[in-house]
């Protein structure tokens, strides 16, 4: 997905995505964790659902390990067997990004199949989340907190 991009790929700070990697893995993954480490905050979309639960969009904090996100994954879908294999994303890049790509849209397509509208809302909620926190992370370096400056002004 990184690397190497092929016909739709995306170079940006550095990283070169390739959405049309991406937006397969999105059209074919059971689960997939799309994880933002500069947020420590993971998009968290499980495809599956029944008679009972629709699919989960959600933000969860991030993994540090695949075992551990299965763990979470049991938690959170008690009545789901564990997934044949999760599709583990990391998006380097802005969140508004992901929009501006049709990687959300392609979430969201991938979601209205269930039926399950509630699982769209929380998609766009948790997208919207994504779009606060780092907003929040943004002001935080520009006023320095939690971050330390390369050089300072002598005063």
């Amino acid at each position: 997905m990184f690397g190497q991009g092929k016909k739709e790929g995306f170079l940006d700070s550095d990283f070169l995505v390739d959405i049309s990697e991406i937006k397969r893995n999105i059209e074919t993954a059971e689960v997939i964790a799309l994880y933002f480490p500069l947020l420590r905050k993971t998009l968290l979309i499980d495809t599956r659902y029944n008679t009972v639960d629709g699919p989960l969009a959600k933000v969860v904090p991030m993994a540090s390990s695949v075992e551990e996100r299965f763990k979470s994954l049991r938690k959170l879908r008690p009545n789901f067997t564990v997934p044949e294999s999760i599709t583990v994303m990391a998006w380097p890049k802005y969140v508004e990004t992901m929009r501006r790509l049709g990687i959300l849209d392609k979430i969201v397509e991938r979601l209205e199949r269930s039926g399950y509208t509630e699982s769209i809302a929380a998609c766009h909620k948790g997208f919207n989340d994504l779009l606060k926190l780092e907003r929040q992370e943004v002001v935080r370096a520009i006023k320095g907190n939690n971050y330390k400056s390369l050089w300072e002004r002598k005063r």
